[in-house]
């Protein structure tokens, strides 16, 4: 905790920004939001804490403290998401975003700044004040439109000094560049283009979604080899999981020397057999779910480390959003730097690692998010369309 506050205190940043997914991925055993609001209240010492996770240029929004997110054409309340409600690992049966994160801490006072007062465009947060110095003012805010986003970026923007720590997704971002823009501290500029057709790509995937499994569909009938990971492997012993690494390893080499692009997944959709297959290994192992899930990344990320190193590949996409923090861990990636736009929230960066990484462009995205067509948008180069 010393070092951290050392740190911070030496970089002395406007506003310090603990990022979250668009979608509220969490409980109280697992990627804890709350307790990350407790860790970073003691450190900062704010009077509230903003939590914006609403990103309408994702199609995420927030009204009236309720999430909702989009799915293919349509956009559903959280908890009635056909892919949130139904995540293996953190299912989302609360749309209430203050009600969630609560449930995650016994120390939040939560309230909401709503629409209604964001149409007045306030420069303060209002907050009860604490008698009891451990108690914690959450202020989760709405947004649905510009409008509702450059007033969030307005009000976060200004109590920096007061209320330097932000939870939130990347809407924060979206939020201040959007008022940074509308008050002329910096100027609006065109978006990149595609940097061109990639030589040879690979792609990882650890997602159910069905749209990823959308997306796996497409990629088949275009230049893509699909090779299936079994991620039952995970749990049966590391012998038995080094086989099957290995195994994928050298199809994904064979199918690049063949002209196609290994597209590697742990499976096509929540209704594949092999969703079902990997719960019952669970069960009958040590792991949990968590664990489980965390050796399939990891073992991904091995997998496109190697396919990487020894084809000499030099873009990639990962697919999930569990699996790419995992997997991307095993590439020994620290920074990223945009290079081309494709969806808000998924853009194709450059990576900077310390090794044979480093100048890889890399995708990342979640297992809810792209066009049917996303891995060829990615080989392409991306680009706005």
């Amino acid at each position: 905790m010393a070092a951290m506050r050392t740190n911070r205190q030496s970089l002395n940043p406007a506003l310090m920004h603990y990022k979250i997914c668009s979608t509220l991925d969490s409980s109280p055993e697992v990627g804890s939001i709350g307790r990350a609001i407790e860790i970073g209240a003691d450190l900062f010492k704010p009077s509230v804490v903003p939590l914006l996770v609403a990103a309408p240029q994702m199609r995420r929004y927030q009204v009236f403290g309720n999430l909702f997110a989009s799915a293919g054409d349509d956009v559903y309340r959280l908890d009635h998401h056909p892919v949130m409600s139904r995540h293996p690992i953190t299912p989302m049966n609360e749309a209430e975003v203050g009600k969630h994160v609560a449930r995650q801490s016994d120390r939040l006072d939560v309230d909401c700044v709503s629409l209604e007062t964001l149409t007045l465009r306030p420069n303060t947060y209002t907050s009860k004040p604490q008698e009891n110095n451990s108690r914690i003012s959450l202020l989760t805010l709405d947004c649905v439109d510009a409008a509702s986003e450059s007033a969030v970026g307005n009000l976060i923007w200004n109590e920096r000094h007061e209320n330097q720590y932000v939870v939130g997704s990347q809407g924060v971002e979206f939020a201040l560049v959007r008022h940074w823009q509308e008050a002329g501290l910096i100027p609006v500029i065109e978006p990149p283009k595609s940097i061109g057709m990639a030589q040879r790509m690979v792609v990882v995937s650890g997602s159910v979604s069905p749209t990823t499994a959308e997306q796996i569909t497409w990629s088949k009938a275009n230049g893509f080899a699909s090779i299936e990971f079994n991620a039952a492997s995970a749990c049966t012993g590391n012998e038995v999981l080094e086989r099957e690494i290995n195994r994928v390893i050298e199809i994904a080499l064979s199918a690049i020397s063949s002209n196609q692009d290994p597209l590697i997944h742990t499976a096509e959709g929540p209704d594949d057999p092999a969703v079902e297959a990997f719960k019952i290994a669970v069960s009958k192992s040590e792991h949990n779910m968590f664990s489980a899930n965390q050796m399939i990344g990891e073992a991904l990320g091995h997998i496109l480390h190697e396919v990487l190193i020894r084809s000499g590949a030099r873009r990639t996409v990962v697919s999930g959003g569990d699996t790419s923090g995992h997997a991307t861990r095993q590439l020994g990636i620290f920074a990223l730097t945009a290079l081309a736009p494709t969806i808000p929230g998924a853009s194709i960066f450059k990576a900077h690692a310390d090794g044979p990484m480093d100048g890889l462009e890399l995708a990342l995205k979640g297992g809810q998010m792209g066009t049917y067509d996303y891995f060829g948008w990615v080989r392409s180069g991306g680009g706005l369309r």
